[in-house]
């Protein structure tokens, strides 16, 4: 009985959420993007726009959601509820794999950027020791607690948020000292619907993770209104960073340095400050990704952990410890994960890199639809009550997603409905295995 109250515990309040949220968005991406939104100009700002716009759209459905059904899981409670267990199961399935083989990514980068740092780190075979260590040392700093995890994550979304805002004041300095004359001119004849489409696929593996704070549900201090403005404040927040950070460095730097840089921030500080700023870019890049990777690390469990309670996982996955996280799972999901980097450890870190973002985008969109999608049924049966400019939001949600889906291409869709349908087989054999216990 004891465990069971140590379990009802709910230590994450608005700052922590709001932490997950913003810091498991702003990982690694946003320090390469600029590099590859260059050549588009300012077709790149409005493609920030778009995806900004999308993303809180998004955001909206999953704060509505959250209000109606604030349980475990998320995006695996709210199909559950509209299309049944199989359907919740499936979106489950693939969420969890792409949040395993996406920390590996994570992962991969973090160490990336310290090998910046200590080149011996980047050598065949230390890399992976070094990445496989870092993973397990987050696991262990979420299995001693949701509260500690939580802490972490605050400290670590400060220290990465410092910088981007120290970038965001120098260019309001340079633009304030020498005028908009900096800035790349706007030329209508370069806006282009194929450019504005590129920028808006690029940007979006940097939005990815608005919707972490729905997971851990019943860790969360009334969580009908704090999941909610977490995920909205947090996803509005690390939009209008991204916006104003990566458009400094796109416009303000020539073309020419920025399209071939492998750390534009630091070239931009470089040229406005006067100063070699390389190190410091490598030392807030790993930074950076260390905190989106906790906050990733803390849902690849707690997500395995709901099925589990709700008896469409395997029983032992759902057991907590005396403190209330869920260790097995936590174990069990870092096991596949070391199992991924392992798998993955003779490509080189860049093509590894690739890879693993094309699989995880590939079921988080698909995973977005699949809850506009649940949204609509909710509403229908009367679970969901929302007001007629809410459905002008909803619509704009499941067309954005779909349009992502279709934008980051046949490879991505092929997986992501792949890795959808892999679930029913696993899902009927714990069906057979369950036999005639109910699912509550």
């Amino acid at each position: 009985m004891k465990q069971e109250t140590v379990a009802t515990e709910r230590p994450m309040g608005f700052w922590m959420a709001l932490a997950l949220v913003m810091g498991s968005m702003i990982g690694s991406g946003v320090f390469l993007l600029p590099a590859s939104l260059a050549p588009l100009g300012w077709n790149s700002v409005i493609g920030w726009v778009i995806t900004v716009s999308g993303a809180l759209c998004v955001a909206s459905v999953f704060g509505v959601l959250s209000k109606a059904l604030p349980k475990a899981g998320g995006p695996y409670a709210y199909t559950r509820a509209a299309f049944g267990d199989g359907a919740g199961f499936a979106i489950a399935w693939a969420y969890w794999i792409s949040m395993w083989v996406g920390n590996a990514a994570i992962a991969t980068a973090a160490v990336s950027y310290l090998s910046q740092l200590f080149p011996v780190v980047g050598t065949h075979g230390v890399s992976a020791a070094v990445t496989i260590a870092i993973v397990w040392a987050f696991t262990l700093i979420n299995i001693r607690g949701t509260k500690l995890a939580g802490q972490v994550q605050i400290i670590w979304t400060i220290a990465k948020l410092l910088p981007l805002i120290a970038v965001i004041g120098l260019a309001a300095y340079i633009l304030t000292v020498q005028g908009t004359g900096v800035v790349r001119s706007f030329e209508l004849s370069d806006i282009s619907t194929a450019s504005i489409s590129t920028a808006t696929i690029l940007t979006l593996w940097a939005m990815l993770g608005l919707e972490l704070a729905t997971v851990p549900a019943d860790k969360v201090q009334d969580p009908e209104r704090t999941i909610n403005r977490a995920t909205l404040f947090g996803t509005a927040s690390a939009g209008g960073i991204y916006i104003l950070v990566c458009s400094a460095v796109v416009l303000m730097l020539p073309v020419a340095i920025t399209s071939v840089s492998a750390a534009p921030f630091a070239d931009f500080v470089s040229v406005y400050a006067g100063t070699n700023a390389g190190t410091a870019i490598a030392a807030i890049g790993a930074i950076s990704a260390l905190g989106a990777l906790n906050g990733w690390i803390m849902c690849q469990a707690e997500l395995p952990a709901a099925l589990a309670r709700d008896g469409l996982f395997p029983a032992f996955m759902g057991k907590a410890a005396a403190n209330g996280t869920p260790r097995n799972a936590h174990l069990f999901s870092t096991s596949l994960l070391t199992l991924v980097i392992l798998m993955n450890s003779s490509r080189t870190m860049a093509s590894m890199f690739e890879f693993l973002i094309l699989l995880t985008t590939a079921i988080v969109l698909v995973m977005y639809f699949g809850c506009a999608a649940a949204a609509f049924r909710l509403i229908q049966t009367g679970i969901l009550k929302v007001s007629p400019g809410f459905k002008v939001i909803l619509l704009l949600a499941a067309v954005y997603s779909c349009w992502t889906i279709y934008g980051a291409g046949a490879e991505a869709l092929v997986w992501g409905i792949a890795l959808l349908l892999a679930g029913f087989p696993v899902f009927w054999l714990l069906r057979l295995a369950r036999g005639s216990k109910a699912v509550t």
